[in-house]
């Protein structure tokens, strides 16, 4: 049952028989043979078919519910009887998003030097992707933003606040500016994160509120072709201070603050909310709750709310 479960899993997140079948490493009269065995068994029909797959039935909509919950559950229990038996190993798949990947070493690694027989895969993805990967089980956790958009039933560890700064050349527009307001900011030639992305709404967002829009002459999904571009001298750019520091930029690079508002997002680590969590989850969480502690937010004292969140 559980094996059929998983193959179900894997054709409602492919809606292609032949892929779910090669990820599952079957074949697909295998895969199609398994999933009408399922609808047997549970006496209802779970995929609406025709000369290909044409989505899940209201009943099949449900049973996918039912089968991440199960399968999770299963999957748990292996890991927990693993640990008991070896301690803590396995392999532990995050998904994160591009202006929090510089940090994502400072997790990883303390995390590692404890149980040195955990190994990671960490991928690059938007804050959209890294929630639909979580909910089909494709991933243990991932760090994305903890506000402005909603997360669903999730269960997240606060990490740090973003702080946005213009980062431009030395000897560019406002460059050597102390602070910079955000409608300042709309008049220069600006290479940002493509719209995907949910930093580049966040970005947006503000810039509305200043009254103004983005018109960036430039978009990319990757860091590093923005900061490529940035030491060109010709494109300014909008982003987290964090994610500028991580680059080790000379003096020819400034970071201004952004004002008028100073504006802060949090980003942390998120997984599925499930009682129990798998043994490398819950270690995971618990790593991420002591690097928050000693983060405090980059400042010497959490506030209320954000003490609350550690919690």
């Amino acid at each position: 049952m559980i094996d059929k479960l998983e193959f179900f899993i894997a054709l409602a997140r492919h809606q292609h028989f032949g892929r779910a079948a090669e990820e599952c490493g079957i074949s697909q009269p295998t895969l199609s043979a398994a999933i009408r065995q399922l609808e047997d068994h549970l006496g209802v029909m779970l995929v609406n078919r025709g000369s290909r797959f044409l989505g899940l039935t209201p009943e099949g909509q449900r049973v996918l519910e039912w089968a991440r919950r199960i399968v999770g559950d299963a999957r748990t229990m292996h890991e927990e009887m693993r640990a008991a038996r070896k301690g803590l190993a396995g392999h532990i798949r995050l998904a994160v998003i591009p202006t929090a990947l510089s940090m994502v070493q400072m997790l990883t690694e303390p995390f590692q030097a404890r149980h040195p027989d955990v190994t990671f895969t960490v991928l690059s993805r938007t804050s959209l992707q890294v929630l639909g990967l979580l909910e089909n089980l494709e991933i243990d956790a991932g760090i994305t933003y903890l506000d402005h958009e909603p997360l669903g039933r999730v269960t997240s560890v606060p990490l740090y606040s973003e702080r946005y700064h213009l980062i431009a050349a030395a000897g560019t527009p406002l460059a050597d500016r102390n602070t910079v307001t955000w409608q300042e900011i709309a008049a220069l030639r600006l290479c940002l994160l493509t719209p995907d992305m949910q930093n580049r709404r966040i970005i947006n967002h503000h810039l509305a509120e200043a009254g103004v829009k983005a018109r960036p002459t430039l978009e990319s999904n990757s860091m590093i072709v923005l900061f490529s571009h940035i030491r060109t001298g010709q494109w300014a750019s909008i982003m987290p201070r964090n994610v500028a520091q991580s680059f080790g930029f000379s003096q020819e690079i400034r970071m201004v603050p952004i004002v008028e508002p100073e504006a802060e997002h949090l980003v942390g680590l998120v997984a599925t909310h499930r009682e129990p969590f798998t043994p490398l989850v819950s270690g995971l969480l618990h790593e991420a709750r002591r690097l928050a502690t000693a983060q405090a937010f980059d400042r010497n004292v959490l506030s209320p709310n954000e003490s609350a969140l550690l919690t």
